[in-house]
């Protein structure tokens, strides 16, 4: 079947109207539909009304991560974190394909999909993390799948949460643990919102179980207090807790200093970036001439280091400066990034030479649901004098704070998927 009539007929793709590509001048395929990718697409449409944008997702629905935890423990309706990517595609006028992608052809320039090949001028790839098991279980599959099924993490696909909810809500008693992994990780300070979240819910629902958080990171001096002063019943911190063998099956973790045995558990393992990224040897190396884990760009195009037809966008770049190292794996910088891409995109595609922009970030933290106390945290960037990326992060928190990350919430949804949700 011919690509242009399989994607007439696709279940799950959203066609432009043929008179819109008839216009085109070039092609530009997006992989991954998260913030990033969302962002990317929308703002291709809109500076580059030109260019044939797609954006490819193997899950018809865009998941938020933001709100996420909220809505684990009900402080967020299900419709807040689920949204419909084929309704984005149609508001934007971009085609979206729902398929998993199989590999990129990067000499070819050509994405190969269950759904067909899709040519591209230029690539934006935004398909974020993967869990990376091996460092818990070496080359030992079975326990990976295992951790997977019984003790999913939801952090990098949304659908885990749906698994995470049922598994909070048969929850009776015992030890809950949760592992948060080492840095860098998505979203730094998701898992300790999350565990005040889970302390809180066990608390007010007179659950005798308790949660254990062992953490391989310096302790957070702001959590471990919340922790200590509301939760001291529910919640058990031990930072700097290396793991050093996990048993899946016998449900027992053993770190530097302890032996932990659990009724259930919330399983992190260190994250990287994901699959593709390594497929299409897009992967940085450290300092220690092993790969990094992350994929390697240009801190100003966000080009991938090797080709200038791949932007890379989101929570899988490397580090993009000697200052700070990498950017805070968050949902907006995703998203600027996506838009960052766009500009660069749209200024080839016109034979200019785009603006040099930088990213910015804010997301907001729980500290406490009742009475509803957050952290506001903004992190911004400039060039240096030198040209070395520079990094400014501040901290506001508010005891009053009402909705104001939903609020934000909802701002950003309309701004990447045209509706507030």
């Amino acid at each position: 079947m011919k690509r242009r009539s399989f994607l007439g007929a696709a279940l799950g793709s959203c066609a432009l109207p043929l008179a819109a590509r008839a216009a085109t001048t070039g092609r530009v395929v997006v992989v991954g539909g998260g913030w990033g990718g969302l962002a990317a697409a929308r703002h291709l449409r809109e500076l580059a009304p030109q260019l044939d944008v797609t954006l490819i997702d193997r899950q018809p629905e865009f998941w938020s991560q933001p709100l996420s935890n909220r809505w684990l423990v009900g402080l967020a309706k299900s419709e807040w974190l689920q949204h419909d990517t084929r309704r984005a595609a149609q508001r934007f006028g971009y085609r979206f394909v729902a398929a998993e992608v199989g590999g990129i052809d990067r000499q070819r320039r050509e994405v190969a999909t269950a759904a067909g090949k899709f040519p591209y001028d230029w690539l934006v790839l935004a398909v974020g993390i993967r869990e990376d098991f091996s460092a818990w279980y070496g080359v030992d599959r079975d326990s990976a799948t295992h951790t997977r099924r019984r003790f999913p993490s939801a952090f990098p696909a949304g659908r885990d949460h749906l698994a995470l909810k049922v598994k909070l809500e048969a929850f009776r008693g015992g030890d809950l643990v949760m592992t948060i992994p080492p840095m860098p990780y998505r979203c730094p300070p998701a898992p300790y919102e999350r565990a005040g979240l889970i302390a809180w819910w066990l608390k007010t629902r007179n659950i005798k179980g308790r949660l254990v958080v062992l953490d391989p990171n310096l302790p957070v001096i702001s959590f471990d207090r919340i922790f200590r002063d509301a939760y001291r019943d529910q919640i058990t911190y031990l930072p700097q807790a290396r793991i050093k063998s996990l048993d899946p099956f016998k449900r027992r973790i053993v770190t530097d200093f302890d032996t932990v045995d659990f009724s259930d558990a919330i399983l992190m393992p260190p994250q990287q970036a994901a699959d593709l990224v390594w497929d299409s040897g897009l992967i940085g190396t450290g300092t220690d001439g092993k790969p990094s884990g992350w994929a390697a760009c240009d801190p100003v195009t966000l080009n991938a280091a090797d080709d200038e037809r791949v932007f890379l966008v989101g929570d899988l770049l490397d580090k993009v400066s000697p200052l700070f190292g990498q950017y805070p794996k968050t949902g907006q910088l995703a998203a600027t990034l996506g838009r960052i891409a766009a500009v660069q995109i749209a200024a080839r595609a016109a034979g200019t030479t785009a603006e040099r922009l930088l990213p910015e970030s804010t997301c907001y933290v729980i500290n406490r649901p009742e009475p509803r106390e957050l952290t506001r945290i903004e992190t911004s960037y400039r060039w240096r004098g030198d040209g070395v990326i520079q990094q400014t992060a501040r901290q506001q928190y508010d005891p009053q704070a009402g909705d104001a990350d939903l609020d934000w919430a909802r701002r950003w949804f309309a701004e990447l998927l045209g509706s507030a949700g």
